[in-house]
């Protein structure tokens, strides 16, 4: 006995060759929109590291919160001389510049000194412990989806940069010929000290 077939009815046995068609064309197109969208980005970080760090000219705004919920906002520290340090807890160079970075804040606080450190790529726990460690006291908060270090370009941590009363980073290189608007590395306290008493001038 043979079952009727309705006209229009697609074959039990397999499916419509058009809708199969057009399946496979919408994942195929899904996946080159994606792979391309993944290209760009990684291009974009390509360049973003070839890019070399900020040497001088004005320093790109940003906000931060720091591990104790205080919000920070660099255009409202304008008249104030700021030190901006990245660093992380898994850095090793970070851990000899540390105790110069909270020497000059507790010295210069009062002053009108405003050091800021911005944790990269780390974990909250980690950083902590870090800050407790080397008894760090001045205004501290991770980089959170790393804006801040994106803006500055930073290589790599730890980068310190130096901003003046007027928003500025620092001009002019020192007797090195380092540029005076940022240090790439562990600063030695000697350097570190010179730059803020340059920024500390009236």
């Amino acid at each position: 006995m043979q079952t009727p077939v309705v006209s229009g009815q697609s074959s039990v046995l397999g499916e419509n060759p058009t809708a199969v068609r057009r399946s496979s064309s919408v994942v195929i197109l899904l996946v080159l929109v994606v792979a391309f969208g993944l290209l760009g980005l990684l291009g974009l970080a390509w360049i973003q590291r070839q890019a070399p760090p900020l040497e001088a000219g004005l320093a790109p705004q940003f906000e931060i919160t720091t591990f104790d919920g205080q919000s920070l906002r660099l255009a409202e520290l304008k008249g104030k001389p700021v030190v901006v340090n990245f660093w992380a807890s898994w850095c090793v160079p970070c851990r000899d510049e540390a105790p110069a970075l909270e020497a000059v804040w507790r010295k210069y606080k009062d002053q009108g000194l405003v050091v800021i450190g911005v944790d990269y790529v780390d974990t909250e726990p980690e950083a902590k412990q870090f800050m407790q460690a080397f008894g760090i006291t001045y205004p501290t908060g991770p980089d959170v989806g790393t804006v801040i270090s994106s803006k500055y370009k930073i290589t790599g941590v730890p980068e310190t940069y130096f901003i003046t009363r007027e928003g500025k980073l620092l001009s002019g290189k020192d007797a090195t010929g380092r540029p005076l608007g940022n240090y790439i590395g562990a600063i030695p306290a000697s350097v570190l000290q010179q730059r803020v008493e340059l920024l500390m001038q009236p």
